[in-house]
């Protein structure tokens, strides 16, 4: 396994650049629908999310063993880059609405369309490829396993890059300390507040919302409760805010704006992520415990309403000394937000 080889596929997939997916049951040369122009000719073929293949009504067509496998159709006449985006993307369904016949196709290479899955979801594109024929892929696409993807995945190479001081509102005594790994090219960051010591600090893991605590997004709550969260560590003897770089519960930023479109069009949180082709929660909380050892921080005071957070931690060998609550008010336009995060993800609110 290379975490090289996924990371140089997912450059590819930015750029719209083919890739070669290999596995044990075969081999798939593949263009990104997002970023890359559709390839020429008709009876193209579409590799999307399962899904996405409910969305359209494929889903007593589907041949895959499991439910949740990749599905490859059959796209009647020609095929540009428009119409793919379309047919890949759930947030443009009441502008343009007609759609298929699709016949869904036998899947080659399950292993295979299942990483490519996985690499779109890394790289923050719309889960659909063009499925290439013989000779069609670029020269020089890059080739990848299912084992490349899960070995750039692993955040076991998470270290410490670089720390400096640094005095923030809620508290002037702070540190910011940026984490880096040979395999992502996220950089996660940690803010200490106060003065390590002895005690167990509060800790609360926040993952990124630039609509949130940037611009004061009212359709969430992620502005506040980072708020809130420095704001009682610098009541307490220490803390530390484990920054993840997660936007939109790990599904990235475009995706998630196509997600507030679904939500728009009636769609609650956990739908529009699943409508998307993408899990409830794509997030890695790995990456938290990695920072919390690289710290040597071993037990800590959990500032979650997740228990999900709090099971993949203890899971990972962290010690969970006390969960500690963070409730924030609801406003008109998170009030549904928050009733499906606490009904349907089990946030205890």
């Amino acid at each position: 396994m290379n975490a090289r080889a996924a990371a140089r596929a997912l450059d590819a997939l930015a750029r719209g650049w083919d890739i070669i997916v290999e596995s044990e049951s075969g081999r798939l040369a593949l263009r990104p629908v997002e970023t890359g122009g559709a390839p020429l000719g008709t009876g193209r073929k579409l590799l999307i999310s399962a899904a996405r293949a409910i969305t359209l009504k494929l889903a007593n067509q589907k041949e895959a063993a499991r439910h949740d496998a990749p599905v490859l159709i059959a796209v009647p006449g020609a095929l540009d880059a428009a119409r793919a985006i379309a047919i890949a993307d759930p947030s443009l369904d009441l502008a343009q609405p007609m759609k298929g016949p699709f016949a869904a196709q036998p899947l080659p290479a399950p292993e295979a369309a299942e990483a490519a899955m996985q690499l779109a979801r890394l790289a923050g594109l719309l889960p659909a490829y063009h499925l290439l024929g013989d000779g069609e892929a670029d020269f020089d696409a890059p080739t990848v396993t299912p084992a490349d993807v899960a070995a750039y995945a692993d955040p076991a190479q998470l270290r410490i890059a670089a720390r400096a001081r640094l005095p923030v509102s809620a508290s002037e005594s702070a540190e910011i300390v940026a984490f880096r790994s040979d395999a992502d090219f996220h950089e996660h960051v940690a803010l200490i507040i106060g003065t390590p010591d002895d005690s167990i600090p509060v800790v609360r893991l926040h993952s990124e919302c630039l609509t949130g605590d940037v611009f004061g997004s009212l359709k969430c709550d992620c502005g506040p409760q980072l708020n809130g969260a420095l704001h009682a560590m610098a009541h307490a003897r220490w803390g530390i805010l484990l920054y993840l770089r997660q936007e939109g519960r790990g599904i990235g930023l475009i995706n998630k704006l196509r997600a507030y479109q679904l939500q728009d069009q009636g769609h609650d949180t956990v739908d529009a992520n699943n409508r998307l082709g993408f899990p409830t929660d794509a997030r890695d909380f790995a990456v938290a415990a990695q920072m919390l050892n690289a710290l040597r921080v071993p037990a800590i005071r959990l500032m979650t309403n997740n228990p999900e957070k709090q099971a993949v931690l203890a899971s990972l060998g962290v010690e969970i000394a006390e969960r500690l609550p963070l409730q924030i008010e609801a406003n008109p336009h998170n009030a549904r937000y928050l009733v499906t995060k606490r009904d349907r993800t089990g946030h205890q609110l």
